[in-house]
């Protein structure tokens, strides 16, 4: 039988559906901790920040990310130095470099921040040797798993003999503990990720709280850090099921549904959300404050 033309004498170009896609892998769900961890703390926030394209407007930029930004980009760039100027005199120009100025409530309450901060650094790099080299500084490391293609950005990898250690640094909030290292999920993916990136065994995160000097660490086990990409796995799928399901016609609001509470103050999107709109708004320096005054 002939098969059927089109006007032009071409015969016409078979149907997408005629190919065959069934039995297809899934894809992976692309991550970062902050992805992740913006979808745990509020599905929505998730959806203004990822999903929903225009994104809706942000609020004003908050100090403490500021600071926090400024004293680990001023880390890096001690590390990067070579070992016999890795010293304290170091830093004055390191911060300064790499300060930034949004968020603060004025130029007082920023030059008062940016000499706490000073001292913070001076402190801990105190206790560092500077002829150690890391393993790696603000490292990417990447992998894959049957549901996730994570990846994110280390804080800093030790070589701790012949395993490796990941450290966080923190600015923010304090009395961390070794609870807190054991239940970051973001410190078990670095160690996974790390550990299958360089082929070393790396199972010890720590906390390292500049504003205190303190450290909270944990070691996982093979079991522990299994379960913490289990636990994003699960996240993964859920977020993929809301995303389908507002494909598929959905409400946006029912597919990815607020969860009000004290965090709401402190959200980027609090403008947009209707369900964090009556809660106190947080003033972009609140939290800075605290760390003058504690």
């Amino acid at each position: 039988m002939r098969r059927p033309t089109s006007p032009a004498g071409r015969a016409p170009a078979p149907r997408a559906e005629q190919l065959g896609f069934a039995g297809m892998p899934e894809r992976l769900f692309v991550c970062t901790p902050s992805k992740l961890g913006a979808y745990t703390d509020c599905p929505r926030r998730y959806r203004y920040s990822y999903v929903d394209r225009p994104t809706p407007p942000k609020g004003p930029p908050w100090a403490h990310n500021s600071l926090g930004a400024s004293v680990h980009t001023a880390l890096r760039g001690w590390f990067a130095l070579p070992p016999e100027r890795r010293t304290r005199e170091a830093l004055p120009g390191l911060l300064k470099g790499t300060w930034v100025r949004e968020g603060y409530r004025d130029d007082e309450q920023e030059r008062a921040i940016y000499r706490r901060a000073l001292d913070w650094l001076e402190g801990y790099v105190g206790g560092l040797d500077p002829d150690a080299e890391p393993v790696g500084v603000e490292r990417v490391v990447a992998v894959k798993t049957s549901v996730l293609a994570f990846n994110g950005r280390a804080d800093r990898i030790d070589a701790r003999g012949a395993e490796l250690a990941i450290v966080d640094y923190k600015t923010g909030r304090t009395g961390l503990d070794t609870d807190d290292a054991r239940g970051s999920q973001a410190l078990a993916l670095y160690a996974y990720a790390a550990e299958r990136v360089f082929r070393r065994p790396c199972r010890r995160v720590e906390l390292h709280h500049l504003p205190t000097g303190t450290i909270a660490a944990h070691d996982h086990t093979e079991a522990s850090i299994a379960r913490q990409v289990s636990r994003a796995e699960d996240t993964a799928r859920d977020i993929l099921d809301a995303e389908k399901s507002v494909a598929a016609g959905a409400d946006p609001d029912d597919a990815f549904p607020t969860t009000p509470g004290p965090m709401c103050g402190w959200c980027d999107f609090k403008r947009s959300c209707p369900a964090g709109a009556d809660l106190p708004v947080k003033d972009q320096w609140s939290a800075v404050e605290r760390a003058l005054t504690g």
